[in-house]
């Protein structure tokens, strides 16, 4: 459905979106009906989720959080950006947006990088924040569960902080990408006993650092599992329901390990003097246009956003297939 566009007020700009990436974890979780925010409110002044009506209907509006656009008009008095500038950042799913002129003056993307590369400024930031909260050190070995989007991305952070790499995933084609962007040791759950080969891979002691990316709960007993005495546990996946598969009587209790929540609502305590969600947002694209971040390889499937909805049930009834599915906006504005 298109709606009447609105004239621009002083300070805004309109940015025809290009493309627009599906979030294959969050926005499944709604697609799904497994999102705590479906059933109960999130009340933000107690930072609760309690009883009681959702704060989200249908149709819903906040699906999608990976955009990039190109600047289509500017109001008047507007000096930057200017027409034809590709603007990076989050507005959703829609053909068009009007944004705030200084909010996208910040963010244009680099006019010789590939414009997809915009798609990545916030789930890059999830990922770069992770790394970040999992506080890693050069020399130190990480293992990173689950390797869909984030988890890529966080390998490659890993990597780059000085880290040897493992990464874990049930897919092999996922593992091989792990490989050709960086990793030093991919592991299948399925066939590997992933807590004893890292054990081996570090002379007993076990991994300085474990990333939890999956939201699989079974996933979070091997990374508690796999780090050494007294380490961290870092865990970025969205969780649903109840926890089935725990037992913190076991490693977790007698080996002493941290869980770390890690989220990008904020950035650790240690670190919120120097870090927020900008910094995190325009490092991961600057990370991207100068390739040390690779992020087109991760994109698998582009489709039109006609066929969005086959999109989404491709990715909830055969997750295996894809990797980051783009939605091409260039016909629909």
């Amino acid at each position: 459905m298109h709606e009447a566009e609105a004239p621009l007020s002083a300070g805004e700009v309109r940015v025809r979106t290009l493309f627009s990436g599906i979030s294959a974890g969050t926005e499944l979780t709604s697609y799904r009906g497994s999102n705590p925010n479906l059933t109960k409110t999130w009340d933000a002044t107690s930072r609760l989720f309690v009883e009681g009506d959702s704060a989200v209907s249908f149709p819903m509006a906040g699906f999608g959080y990976e955009e990039v656009g190109e600047v289509i008009e500017v109001a008047d008095g507007v000096t930057a950006p200017v027409v034809g500038d590709t603007i990076w950042g989050t507005w959703g799913h829609r053909t068009t947006a009007v944004l705030d002129a200084e909010f996208a003056a910040a963010r244009v993307l680099d006019a010789d990088a590939d414009p997809r590369v915009g798609m990545f400024s916030h789930i890059g930031a999830i990922a770069l924040n992770v790394v970040l909260d999992a506080d890693i050190h050069i020399g130190e070995t990480v293992v990173v569960f689950g390797l869909g989007v984030p988890g890529q991305l966080v390998a490659q952070l890993a990597r780059l902080n000085g880290a040897r790499v493992v990464a874990v995933d049930g897919i092999e084609a996922r593992r091989d990408l792990a490989l050709q962007l960086g990793a030093d040791v991919v592991l299948d759950p399925g066939s590997d006993n992933v807590a004893e080969r890292v054990k081996e891979l570090t002379g007993g002691r076990g991994a300085d650092v474990a990333i939890e990316i999956t939201g699989n709960y079974r996933a979070l007993q091997e990374a508690i599992r796999s780090v050494a005495y007294n380490s961290r546990v870092c865990v970025a996946g969205f969780f649903q329901g109840e926890g089935a598969g725990l037992s913190l009587g076991e490693e977790f209790h007698h080996n002493r390990v941290q869980i770390v929540s890690s989220q990008i609502s904020g950035v650790g305590a240690s670190l919120q003097h120097r870090w927020d969600r900008y910094r995190l947002t325009s490092t991961a694209i600057a990370l991207a246009t100068s390739g040390r971040l690779q992020v087109i390889p991760l994109i698998t499937h582009t489709v039109e956003l006609a066929d969005a909805a086959g999109a989404y049930q491709m990715l909830d009834e055969r997750p295996r297939e894809a990797l980051q599915v783009v939605l091409d906006m260039r016909g629909d504005a």
